[in-house]
């Protein structure tokens, strides 16, 4: 066995632009340079389990001793613990109590890979969290797979596989590698990334070449299927309005990324695009979202201590939900984009600042429950190659995004400020 140091440079701690998987450890980098190998049920109680600290205690125990390369059998073993607090002034985020200051979020994962032979790699993820209402006790399975790399220009991977889509998806599960807290929740919602961050299927993925003035392209084709498990957003919004699922909705998924690394040392431009479908039945009715294109462009700049980044998503809805005799179409058109950039101050210590805006642009704009804007500041403190610390402060204007009705009895005010704060271990 094999217990790595942190999936990235410790001299180089991580920043908000898009790393390797931690299961290829010390070969992680801050750009997508090749795809790599790569949802949950049951709602948990408003406090941490006594399963959630015996699986920290257990994964803390995994990595006493040394921490640093050690062959055992071959296997590579990355894992990391966080522990998350929120405070608002206004409204209750994201399930939790925040507005009187909640430390209802902890975060902890491990992730075990094997290289099997020159070409063949299988790996799992392992993961078990509390986000307010969401997660507990229950221990996640967030991907599992085999990749089998022929060459530089083609390789496939099957099994439960991380959805490549727009700059972060297929790496918003692993907080240790982003200077962020919170990513831009009108792109990647941390309450419904169990649903978009892997599909059950297959991928094939390869760099082609485009010459020394070209640059290279870099492609990655799915397909598969989806799941929208008990333990996401969208179920707990379903619950709100009466409809109560008690098995998991899903659908056939399939789409692609194309990304080309441009002669601009640290540019690279991409677009992805995603097809959907949903359907689900519940004990009082349904609801089913015929299949639909969800498309990503993205651009990302990273050199030296600098890192700027920009996305623009749309999320095109049109959805058909019955309760009982009742039949409610359901009609979204989501539009958001960000732009966010970083600078390391010392080597140890990073700040940076991003913008996110989402409507509904088939809704009233002008109401707040329609839109979200969050201007964003951050700062990062690695203590060493382990241990780190982060600081966000959040100026939200809009309701869209991250508010339940239950939470918020009272109603929501329009705008809000937020802090959050984190601090992690990872290896």
């Amino acid at each position: 066995m094999i217990i790595e140091r942190p999936g990235y440079d410790s001299d180089q701690p991580p920043d908000g632009s898009k790393p390797e998987d931690l299961a290829h450890g010390c070969k992680a980098v801050f750009r997508r340079q090749e795809p790599r190998i790569h949802r949950r049920q049951g709602r948990g109680g408003p406090s941490v389990s006594r399963s959630m600290y015996l699986f920290l205690f257990l994964l803390v125990c995994t990595c006493r001793g040394s921490l640093y390369a050690q062959d055992l059998s071959g296997i590579v073993v990355h894992a990391y613990v966080s522990q998350g607090f929120l405070f608002s002034s206004n409204n209750n985020y994201l399930s939790m109590k925040s507005s009187d200051g909640s430390p209802q979020w902890t975060d902890a994962a491990v992730n075990l890979s094997d290289l099997i032979s020159d070409n063949l790699r299988v790996g799992i993820q392992l993961h078990m969290y509390q986000l307010g209402e969401f997660g507990g006790s229950n221990v996640f399975v967030d991907w599992a797979s085999g990749d089998y790399k022929v060459n530089d220009h083609f390789g496939f991977r099957a099994g439960k596989v991380k959805t490549v889509w727009g700059l972060f998806n297929d790496s918003q599960d692993i907080d240790a590698v982003f200077l962020w807290i919170l990513l831009p929740q009108g792109s990647y919602p941390i309450d419904h990334k169990s649903f978009y961050l892997a599909h059950v299927g297959g991928d094939i993925y390869g760099g082609l070449p485009l010459g020394k003035r070209a640059g290279t392209l870099h492609y990655d084709a799915y397909a598969g299927q989806s799941t929208l498990d008990l333990n996401d957003g969208y179920i707990k919004q379903f619950a709100n309005i009466g409809l109560v699922f008690t098995n998991s909705l899903g659908g056939k998924t399939y789409g692609g990324d194309l990304q080309w690394e441009t002669p601009l040392r640290g540019l690279i431009l991409g677009s992805s695009g995603d097809m959907q479908a949903v359907d689900g039945t519940a004990p009082t009715g349904s609801v089913h979202s015929p299949a639909l294109l969800t498309p990503s462009m993205y651009t990302q700049f990273s050199r030296g201590k600098v890192y700027l980044s920009g996305e623009y998503d749309r999320e095109p809805v049109n959805a058909t939900i019955t309760i009982g005799s009742a039949v409610i179409p359901f009609v979204v058109d989501g539009r958001s984009w960000f732009a966010m950039g970083s600078y390391r101050l010392r080597k140890n210590f990073q700040v940076g600042s991003y913008y996110s805006h989402y409507v509904n642009k088939a809704a009233d704009t002008t109401q707040t429950a329609n839109y979200s804007k969050d201007w964003v500041m951050c700062a990062r403190y690695d203590f060493n190659a382990y241990f780190y610390a982060k600081i966000e402060g959040h100026f939200l204007h809009g309701t869209a995004l991250g508010y339940y009705s239950d939470t918020n009895p009272n109603g929501l005010a329009p705008n809000s400020k937020m802090l959050a704060a984190k601090i992690g271990f990872s290896f």
